[in-house]
């Protein structure tokens, strides 16, 4: 057997076990572009299908989106290069079929964001791949973000031949990733159909024949560039897209995506019902692999856990949780747990990746990587911390007491803010940890505020801060107090609640109990360091703390919101 000479792929590449049995780099690699592919309705999707020079019958992996398949080996730190390392999967004995969705990159109908017709679609691409003359009939998907989602909308259509996924950093529910419970988040999703609209109106002369971008391919790929990729961090791609904001596209779809999703649509609706997979996901029956990495709060990590639950009874889905850095771009990252993952289920091979627990995590803080069997860990309970009046955390509430801070809304024609304005933001903080505790799994802020407008936003963000001074995020919540009627059904802090359909006004100057979810996540706090959370209404305002810079459109109104002690922050604590 001859062996090819391997590349440096970033990131993590394994969950920490010895693979056994895995394919070898062996074959050169034959590209066949702009290969049609007919759909049941008569549309034609583009795809390059990049398989083994040497005659056979090989699996086929299918990597779907709407971005620009010929940019897949761009080599780029961009979020939109994310359907995996093609020489690393041809290389190994698998034929790795990069599609474009409806109505991108070329491919027919129209795009219309996740909705039922791209399920359909998914299921075609599928069997079409399936009945191909280099394909042995075993199917699987790869590629994170919205690769990631057309392997779950593929999966509930439940096409023959497909047999297994790895949706890693995957949204579920359209409406969970562009508004968090009711506040549009509009860091993300404006430059993101910007940008779907400025790369589709490329022709494909543009991605392959431009001498700029075969230059800016060599030099991006150049060893010691690519390397520096491994610490790039969820910032980058949102800064380079809102730089392209002001280029020309075209407005159809995309601006039309872009008012039903931020203005038409303010609640969850049937609009939003039809692209929502979690109520589909218990009818997959097929092996699915689930991760995502500890920072991606405001976009994947709330539908992985959504995802993780929706499949309980499926025994065969295992999920692996990042630490940082776990997804840069161009995605490289856990290639060699996704090809022991297809090697047991697409070529039957003894790999050894469904040994052990099915849950493998990294905890931030903590060395190694720690393994459950469900989520929450069972060995987990919860503390409650109360938001003191005089600003600190602790288990203790002290003297009952409140604070205040202020929420403007625009327009106000202020030349500057004045020196009694009460704060814009609040910060509890607890005093230094004695003992190490490690935190891990769901998190809930439970808020009992008044409001001097009939709504506001509730935005908390929960901070490390070590013993040096130096702070980091952890995981936020969010929540629009007018849609605070969520599900009460819910039997942990957390849980997964489905914001009501219409909106309930505040009562003004009423104190009223919020329960607002933090996303779930892990972070261990040394002795010496400190927990602390910060609560504002707005986060446009820079000074306020946010993850991988998403902030959200203003609710708009100006209130002066006030927070009791009786308020509690619950934290599942280990041990």
């Amino acid at each position: 057997m001859k062996l090819m000479t391997e590349r440096h792929l970033n990131g993590p590449q394994t969950t920490g076990r010895d693979y056994r049995n895995l394919s070898r780099p062996q074959f050169e690699i034959r590209n066949d572009d702009n290969t049609q592919v007919p759909m049941r309705d008569g549309v034609t999707l583009l795809a390059d299908v990049h398989r083994p020079k040497a005659d056979g019958k090989y699996p086929a992996l299918i990597a779907a989106s709407p971005y620009p398949r010929q940019m897949q080996d761009f080599g780029a730190p961009a979020g939109f290069i994310e359907a995996g390392a093609t020489d690393f999967w041809v290389s190994r004995g698998y034929v790795h079929v990069i599609a474009n969705v409806r109505g991108t990159g070329g491919s027919g109908g129209t795009f219309a964001f996740f909705d039922p017709q791209e399920r359909q679609d998914m299921y075609d691409l599928v069997e079409w791949a399936a009945a191909q003359p280099w394909c042995d009939g075993n199917v699987g998907m790869i590629g994170i973000s919205y690769f990631a989602m057309t392997q779950l909308e593929a999966a509930v259509e439940k096409p023959p031949h497909l047999k297994a996924i790895f949706p890693v950093a995957v949204t579920a529910d359209l409406y969970e990733a562009a508004a968090h419970h009711g506040l549009v988040s509009t860091s993300f999703i404006t430059p993101f159909l910007s940008m779907m609209g400025l790369t589709s109106d490329r022709s494909d002369g543009f991605w392959r024949r431009n001498p700029a971008i075969a230059l800016a391919r060599k030099v991006l790929n150049a060893p010691p560039l690519h390397r520096k990729f491994a610490t790039m961090n969820g910032e980058a791609a949102v800064t380079m897209m809102r730089a392209l904001l002001k280029l020309p596209h075209s407005p159809h779809p995309w601006d039309d995506l872009w008012l039903d999703t931020v203005v038409k649509h303010p609640v969850r609706d049937d609009w939003w019902e039809a692209r929502n997979l979690l109520p589909l996901l218990k009818n997959i029956d097929i092996p699915v692999y689930l991760g995502c990495d500890w920072e991606n709060v405001p976009l994947h990590l709330p539908s992985t856990f959504a995802a993780w639950e929706a499949l309980a009874d499926n025994p065969n889905v295992r999920m692996a949780l990042l630490g940082p850095f776990g997804l840069t771009w161009p995605w490289e990252s856990l290639h060699h747990e996704a090809l022991a993952w297809y090697d047991h289920w697409l070529k039957g091979y003894d790999t050894g990746v469904m040994d052990g627990s099915p849950i493998r995590y990294v905890l931030p803080g903590a060395e190694g990587w720690h393994t459950a069997d469900q989520w929450p860990p069972a060995a987990t309970s919860l503390t409650e911390f109360a938001l003191r009046a005089d600003g600190t955390l602790d288990t203790a509430e002290g003297t009952p007491g409140r604070r205040e801070y202020l929420t403007l809304g625009a327009g106000l024609n202020r030349a500057k803010a004045s020196p009694i304005d009460p704060p814009s933001q609040l910060r509890w903080t607890s005093a230094p940890l004695t003992a190490t505790i490690d935190v891990v799994g769901d998190a809930e802020l439970r808020l009992v505020a008044s409001a001097t407008a009939f709504d506001t936003a509730w935005i908390a963000t929960l901070e490390h801060v070590a013993a040096d001074g130096t702070t980091s995020e952890v995981t936020a919540g969010w929540l629009r107090a007018s849609l605070r009627d969520v599900d009460e059904d819910a039997s942990r802090p957390g849980a997964p609640a489905l914001p009501c359909r219409r909106f309930i006004p505040v009562p003004i100057g009423e104190e009223v109990e919020y329960r607002i979810p933090l996303v779930p996540n892990a972070r261990r706090f040394a002795a010496g360091d400190r927990i602390r959370l910060t609560l504002t209404s707005d986060d446009q305002d820079p000074n306020t703390p946010v993850i991988m810079n998403f902030r959200h459109a203003s609710v708009g109104t100006s209130s002066l919101n006030t927070v009791s002690s009786a308020s509690r922050l619950v934290l599942s604590v280990q041990g």
